[in-house]
């Protein structure tokens, strides 16, 4: 079988949501999306495509490793009943620099930069990554990494930013509400798109995508470019991906769901 194949067969089978298997579209973007943490083009994979828990996420993964199609680097992570995909060591940096973070909490009339939430964020991100490294150390590969109680007070929607390596991420404050000020705020979008090659074959998928608010994008203009460098660096430096492209829209929306 070639490597596309076996990439679609491994998430077939271990990925089921009942009877339900991904399609090959998919399992295709999936497999795309997991060779890209691989090479630490993005530090982690956010997985939705399906019921799948973080214990079959595992499980697929091992199914690549013994295929030979991934490195050991990479592990399941259970957060608070979402499962994702994390390259451990493309997390490590994130002791020294963690992104922007824009308070968008519903009290407040307009979105902030906060330096005080992205100082919290630091020592989150230190935590984090100790807990991955304890978790390698002590080679439990059998099941994914749990942080259950950890969690609790953890803003998710800030965490998930660091974890799929966003130069800037929203904080609300949620012992107050979960909505934002974020209705009829212009939005800078940025995607970031490639190509992934396996046996001659191109599956083209969405690397990054992530917004700014247009009123702060010169406070965030540090992180973005620093993101835009490091990544078109570091794919450089790989053979497996190809024609890297980075877009930017604005759109104005009634509500955002954080």
């Amino acid at each position: 079988m070639s490597a596309r194949d076996l990439f679609v067969s491994a998430a077939r089978d271990s990925l089921r949501s009942g009877r339900k298997r991904l399609s090959l579209s998919q399992s295709l973007d999936l497999a795309a999306q997991v060779s890209a943490v691989d090479l630490g083009l993005k530090p982690a994979l956010l997985y939705d495509s399906n019921g799948a828990s973080a214990e079959q996420l595992q499980r697929y993964l091992g199914s690549l490793r013994s295929l030979r199609l991934v490195s050991d680097s990479l592990l399941a992570l259970d957060l608070n009943g979402n499962g994702l995909i994390v390259n451990a060591g493309a997390l490590r940096p994130t002791r020294h620099g963690v992104p922007a973070v824009v308070d968008v909490s519903a009290s407040l009339e307009k979105p902030v930069v906060s330096g005080a939430q992205r100082g919290r964020l630091k020592g989150l991100a230190a935590d984090l990554s100790l807990l991955l490294e304890e978790f390698q150390r002590l080679g439990e590969a059998d099941g994914p990494l749990c942080v259950g109680e950890r969690a609790e007070d953890w803003n998710l929607c800030t965490v998930f930013g660091l974890l799929l390596g966003y130069p800037v991420s929203y904080w609300f404050d949620q012992a107050q509400s979960f909505e934002n000020c974020l209705s009829m705020t212009p939005l800078v979008v940025v995607a970031a798109s490639a190509s992934w090659r396996a046996d001659g074959f191109a599956h083209s998928f969405c690397l990054y995508s992530f917004s700014v608010p247009a009123a702060l994008q010169e406070e965030t203009r540090r992180e973005l470019e620093d993101w835009r460098v490091r990544l078109q660096e570091r794919f450089e430096l790989q053979g497996v991906m190809e024609d890297l492209r980075i877009s930017r829209s604005t759109v104005t929306l009634p509500s955002i769901c954080l």
